[in-house]
């Protein structure tokens, strides 16, 4: 049991970022009346996807990307992994971080200035972020054990205050009008944490540092796993419902709502520890956030450049570092809701892949499946992804009427019933062969 909560604070430090603090407030904003069905479902896609990924990711040494080169194809592998540390790097999760501390530490406070902050502060972030990820040192890991627990502390006393207080009932929009809905709409939300992206690229990081713990089997080591996978989803739950819940009860002016530059979660985060604190504890929660992001803009920046230069060493890691900080500053410079915005289309065609090639891992466990139908199931998944990415995106009426045609596509998971019957095919098939199970006790 202690193993398993020491795993647990490891795991909570590992997927804590910018985007566990900004989506639920801004859900609970938009959500209104249908704000336990939309909650819900961010909880399902932001918690239970994520959490289930990494301890799936654990059962293979080797991780993903290997289940991937033996299930599918070796090319499919190096293109999927490529488009998902893309995601978790320089294309969304580095800009949104720095873009977050700037809303959240300091925008409030240079407010009505004709000075271009947001270019200032990202050139400093971003040059005191290369100069640490080019010369990786622990201190900084510690400095991110410390602080994590303190600003999840002082979250966790805002959302308590902040909902004891505010009051404000907001009306949902058409999205959210119906509990279907807003279940879907929700689902798709927990997709912007990148949680579940994050396990598959780092499960084997995660796993390793666990080992160091000490496990005297393969059953301890599992076991201390699904602890802390439940314990931090619990907690996780936990976090989200009262952010959620502090979006949902404070009042955002009209103007604000409006205002579609305005990312409404740092909006509700900001101003609520103001009014709570006063402009010292929106300070104080100004520059946890900062530090907070800091963090793990420095950690992106190292793990992005590792595999790249792993994977593709004709660049040096020094290069990757620079291209990916220097591309990561530019795109922040647009603005978090931008950032956003820009991200929504790639998490909606990655997401569906990811959650499918863990449901291909864990029924080749138990069940004896085809290689020819797991890629049947996979390139299925991948075709409904482009589809609707296709549909939505570039409003194609036709694709998007296709696309709603089919099952628990109000839910956001038209992909699943497919996927399902994919499955079924490939366990028929012939040539079917389980997935392999790895001794632990050796590592």
């Amino acid at each position: 049991m202690k193993k398993g909560l020491l795993t647990g604070l490891l795991l909570f430090g590992i997927f804590f970022g910018a985007g566990n603090l900004i989506f639920p407030p801004a859900l609970g904003v938009s959500a209104g009346g249908n704000f336990w069905p939309a909650i819900l479902g961010f909880v399902v896609s932001g918690v239970g996807i994520a959490i289930v990924t990494l301890i799936v990711g654990a059962l293979n040494p080797n991780g993903y990307g290997a289940e991937m080169d033996e299930k599918i194809s070796p090319l499919f592998s190096t293109a999927y992994l490529v488009l998902l540390y893309l995601s978790i790097g320089p294309l969304f999760a580095i800009p949104r971080t720095a873009a977050t501390a700037f809303d959240i530490g300091i925008a409030p406070v240079v407010a009505g200035s004709s000075l271009p902050w947001l270019l200032i502060f990202t050139i400093i972030y971003f040059v005191c972020a290369f100069l640490l990820a080019v010369n990786p040192t622990k201190i900084l890991n510690s400095v991110g054990k410390v602080l994590t627990p303190i600003f999840a502390l002082l979250i966790v006393i805002l959302v308590i205050l902040g909902v004891s207080k505010f009051n404000s009932t907001g009306e949902a929009a058409k999205t959210y009008a119906t509990s279907g809905l807003a279940f879907g709409t929700g689902f798709i939300e927990g997709y912007n944490t990148l949680d579940a992206l994050a396990s598959v690229a780092f499960c084997i990081i995660a796993m390793s540092a666990l080992k160091q713990l000490g496990f005297k089997d393969k059953k301890e080591f599992l076991s201390s796993v699904w602890i802390a996978g439940i314990a931090t989803g619990i907690g996780f739950s936990i976090l989200y419902v009262g952010l959620g819940l502090l979006g949902n009860k404070f009042a955002v002016p009209a103007e604000v709502l409006a205002n579609p530059k305005v990312n409404k979660g740092a909006y509700v985060l900001s101003e609520s520890a103001r009014q709570l604190f006063g402009n010292f504890g929106s300070m104080f929660l100004g520059i946890m956030v900062i530090l907070t992001c800091f963090t793990t803009t420095v950690g992106l920046i190292v793990a992005t450049s590792e595999f790249f230069n792993k994977k593709f060493p004709q660049l040096s890691y020094k290069t990757y570092a620079t291209l990916f900080t220097v591309v990561g500053f530019a795109i922040a410079n647009v603005g978090l809701q931008s950032v956003i915005q820009f991200s929504v289309p790639m998490l909606l065609f990655l997401y569906p892949i990811t959650i499918a090639l863990v449901l291909i891992v864990i029924v080749n466990k138990y069940v004896a499946l085809s290689k020819l139908g797991m890629q049947l199931t996979m390139a299925v998944v991948t075709l409904i992804s482009i589809l609707s990415v296709v549909g939505s995106t570039f409003k194609v009426a036709a694709l998007s009427g296709l696309i709603a045609k089919l099952p628990l596509a109000a839910q956001s998971l038209e992909w699943l019933v497919p996927a399902v019957v994919c499955l079924v095919i490939a366990a028929v098939l012939p040539n079917r062969q389980k997935g392999k199970v790895y001794d632990f006790s050796e590592l």
